[in-house]
């Protein structure tokens, strides 16, 4: 027993160095596994840095690029919002405007169902469509004339349309759209050609009422009567119906038109009253030219007559010249010779000597100067004293020579 207690307390000791050993071998392994690992995170920590550095660096444009996207998205959904609520406002006015429009149809085709509201229309329609063909009121056109026929009873015509030649044109508005307004409203297929063909009808009773008028007896006019309809559907719905309604019109001298028809029809009007207005001028001008041409003519005689006036004159003055220095001078110088009155000589002892006039007037020599000399003037000089040869008669070919060269009287 007590030699087991060494061996006992030896292995205890054994197994405390031991595990003192293995303790202090096992504690140095995990220092160095700490040291180890410590350094190995501070590296993976500094690659981990680094990586993270690289990545943010490339990141960092996505970033941004991802930044715009998102603010213009914003932008889009902003405006998207915004024109979706003004969107919204438009498809509310346009509703309200339908609307509208639909409550206006209504009263507009209300009221065209009653017969003085589309007569006035169709008088308005009429006198639109004859101004914007140049004519004008009350000097091309008179609206509403009043006139009897032969039992007196009161006939007034919508518009009266003057022509160039002093003729007229009655033009009577007509707007049977009764049956045709109730045809449009109508479901029923069969019910609506009914309407149509009494639309036909209607408008071929306005016919036979107008011929029946007989205005071409009232007016200077040629033997017929244009029926005017303001709109283009109005005749077409009723030849669909009545094809033979334009002939039946013609044979009743009525000429049905539209708009179309009678534009054409008043442009025509338009253009004969300028002609007609261009001839009056051209007229006039030709008078203005023949009096401006008789006045040019008078006016000729009256020159010529004081061109030969003159030459008159300038024969007398070369005559009464002549007279002076072949007979008063010559006995002033023999009463100068004998100094009877030094007062009369002059400083060289001569007395002064008068010119003669050699200038003559120009000659009229224009044609239409000299028609009214060619035609009225007579001889010339018949009351002179002293008869000159040299000067015939005023007109003939002579005499114009005589006023251009000039002719000098008897000098001495």
């Amino acid at each position: 027993m007590t030699e087991l207690l060494p061996l006992l307390g030896g292995l205890v000791l054994g197994l405390v160095l031991g595990a003192a050993v293995t303790l202090a071998v096992v504690r140095s392994r995990d220092d160095a596994a700490t040291s180890r690992t410590a350094a190995l995170e501070a590296a993976r920590a500094a690659t981990l840095q680094s990586e993270r550095a690289a990545v943010a660096a490339m990141v960092e444009p996505v970033n941004r690029s991802l930044a715009q996207v998102a603010q213009s998205l914003a932008e889009a959904e902003r405006a998207r919002i915004e024109s979706h609520a003004e969107l919204r406002h438009q498809l509310a006015a346009a509703a309200r405007g339908t609307e509208t429009l639909g409550r206006e149809t209504g009263r507009l085709a209300s009221a065209l169902r009653r017969s003085d509201v589309r007569g006035r229309w169709g008088e308005l329609a009429l006198r639109k469509l004859v101004e914007s063909a140049g004519l004008l009121p009350h000097v091309h056109f008179v609206e509403q004339h009043s006139t009897r026929d032969d039992d007196g009873t009161l006939l007034r015509a919508d518009m009266v349309v003057d022509l160039a030649d002093g003729r007229s044109v009655v033009v009577d508005s007509k707007v049977p759209m009764s049956a045709y307004l109730d045809a449009v409203d109508c479901d029923d297929e069969d019910e609506r050609e009914r309407l149509l063909s009494r639309h036909a009808a209607d408008l071929a009773k306005h016919v036979d009422a107008l011929s029946s008028k007989q205005y071409w007896r009232r007016y200077d006019s040629p033997e017929l009567v244009v029926l005017f309809l303001p709109s283009e559907q109005l005749l077409t719905t009723a030849l669909d119906h009545r094809p033979d309604l334009l002939e039946r019109a013609f044979e009743r001298d009525v000429v049905v038109a539209t708009p179309s028809t009678l534009l054409a029809l008043l442009r025509t009007v338009a253009h004969t009253w300028r002609q007609e207005a261009a001839a009056r001028n051209a007229r006039e001008l030709h008078a203005q030219a023949r009096e401006l041409v008789g006045r040019l003519a008078t006016m000729g005689g009256h020159v010529d007559r004081l061109g030969a006036a003159l030459s008159t004159a300038v024969r007398a003055y070369n005559e009464a010249v002549g007279s002076l220095e072949t007979r008063v001078l010559v006995s002033a110088r023999r009463i100068a010779a004998a100094e009877v009155d030094d007062a009369v000589a002059t400083a060289d002892g001569a007395l002064p000597q008068p010119r003669l006039v050699a200038d003559q007037p120009r000659a009229v020599t224009a044609p239409e100067l000299l028609a009214w000399a060619e035609d009225h003037v007579g001889q010339l000089g018949a009351d002179d004293d002293v008869a000159d040869p040299a000067v015939p008669a005023l007109g003939t070919g002579d005499a114009r020579t005589t006023h251009g060269h000039g002719g000098v009287g008897a000098a001495g």
